[in-house]
């Protein structure tokens, strides 16, 4: 695998890291600027809409230029709002910083799925991919604890100090490891748009806000869930995210390798499995060992699913991919936000802490029938005389593709 995919793994540390690390310093920036908690929950919120809006406006912004210049410019975006949300003083203030933070998340994850594919051979595509999303895994079992730890140790400030520091030496590799891919030629922003008329890419973006929604439905309650029903007690549950963390890595680099030689028969696998796993969660939460396998698992099975997916999207969208690319990744973020939603929903209803668990299990459930469609429709697409998107029959496309 080339260096440069070094320089993005950083970058993607660096992003993975202030996304999630502000979960753990809500109480103590709420108690500085004097603010109550679901007020300071505007700050994860505030991030999430960034990332969903940020990621097809940065990329549309950015098609004048070189992706290398613009994974650059998206890495400076960065180090500012970190910045800003460390050295502000109000609240408002740092609510800004966040999402001007949050506006380089979705086009540096969708900008660099297409150089990291651009880097390797065809039959790497998948784990160039993994190899950044590494970044972002690691970032859940290192970052973003050590960042708690010293939030609340030495003050939050001092943590979103160190994250934009970790963005000057992402931009830093960039700048020297990453070659310098001019924007291919003839491609614009109608033909970027043009991929959405494609089937198979909405498809993979929906198997996208399913699947990864799936697992978001069952973490993000995972506090009340472990402490109340398994029996856990407050502390226990940063370990647990650590587990959930580990499976993470572990599941992307997975996904990564097996993606690039069966990328839909590793979606089925992860997707079915991912769905059981998370149904049997509503039993096994009532056990401390069983819980915490349990959620080692659905890590490890949400993101084998993240390589296949991105390059499902890059695969279909070739033409002019970064558009797509980028878009897909707000919509693992539509995902979380749909399922936090739905889970807190089905509590409120009085169905308990498990209940979310169902959710879940069923939107993965539903990723997996997608994906199935997806395949189905692909094979019709593949038969003599069959039409496709765009009028032209399938023998004739193959035959201008190859």
């Amino acid at each position: 695998m080339p260096l440069a995919l070094l320089a993005l793994a950083i970058g993607a540390f660096g992003i993975g890291t202030t996304e999630f690390v502000i979960m753990g310093l809500l109480p103590e920036v709420a108690g500085h600027y004097g603010v109550s908690i679901p007020t300071a929950g505007y700050l994860v919120t505030g991030y999430a809409l960034g990332v969903m809006l940020g990621a097809p406006l940065m990329t549309v912004l950015g098609t004048k230029i070189s992706r290398k210049r613009m994974l650059m410019l998206l890495m400076g975006l960065f180090i500012v709002g970190n910045l800003l949300s460390a050295l502000a003083p109000a609240f408002s203030v740092m609510l800004i910083g966040r999402i001007v933070a949050s506006l380089a998340h979705g086009a540096f994850f969708g900008i660099g799925s297409v150089v990291a594919a651009d880097l390797v051979t065809p039959d790497k595509k998948a784990g160039a991919i993994a190899m950044m999303f590494t970044g972002l895994t690691v970032a859940n079992v290192v970052g973003v604890p050590l960042g708690t730890l010293v939030g609340q140790s030495v003050g939050w400030r001092v943590t979103f100090g160190i994250v934009a520091a970790l963005g000057v030496v992402g931009l830093a590799g960039i700048a020297r490891l990453v070659p310098d891919m001019p924007k291919a030629e003839g491609v614009h922003l109608r033909h970027e748009l043009a991929a959405f008329k494609n089937v198979q890419v909405l498809l993979a973006m929906a198997m996208t806000v399913l699947g990864f929604g799936g697992v978001f439905a069952a973490i993000t309650y995972i506090a009340p869930m472990m402490t109340h029903v398994a029996g856990f007690a407050d502390g226990s549950v940063t370990w647990l995210l650590v587990l959930f963390g580990l499976g993470m890595v572990g599941g992307n680099l997975v996904g990564g390798r097996f993606a690039d030689r069966a990328l839909m028969p590793m979606l089925y696998v992860s997707l079915g499995a991912l769905s059981v796993v998370l149904a049997l969660f509503t039993l096994t939460a009532h056990d401390k060992l069983l819980s915490a396998i349990t959620i080692a698992l659905i890590g490890a099975l949400g993101f084998a699913t993240v390589p296949p997916l991105q390059k499902r999207v890059l695969d279909q969208a070739h033409a002019a991919p970064t558009l797509a690319s980028a878009v897909n990744i707000g919509a693992f973020n539509l995902g979380n936000a749909l399922s936090a939603w739905l889970g807190g929903l089905v509590i409120a209803a009085g169905l308990g802490y498990t209940a979310p668990n169902w959710v879940g299990a069923a939107l993965a459930a539903g990723a997996l029938a997608l994906a199935l469609v997806s395949a189905a429709l692909e094979r019709r697409a593949g038969e003599p005389g069959t039409v496709v998107a765009g009028g032209a029959p399938a023998e004739q496309r193959a035959a201008v593709h190859h």
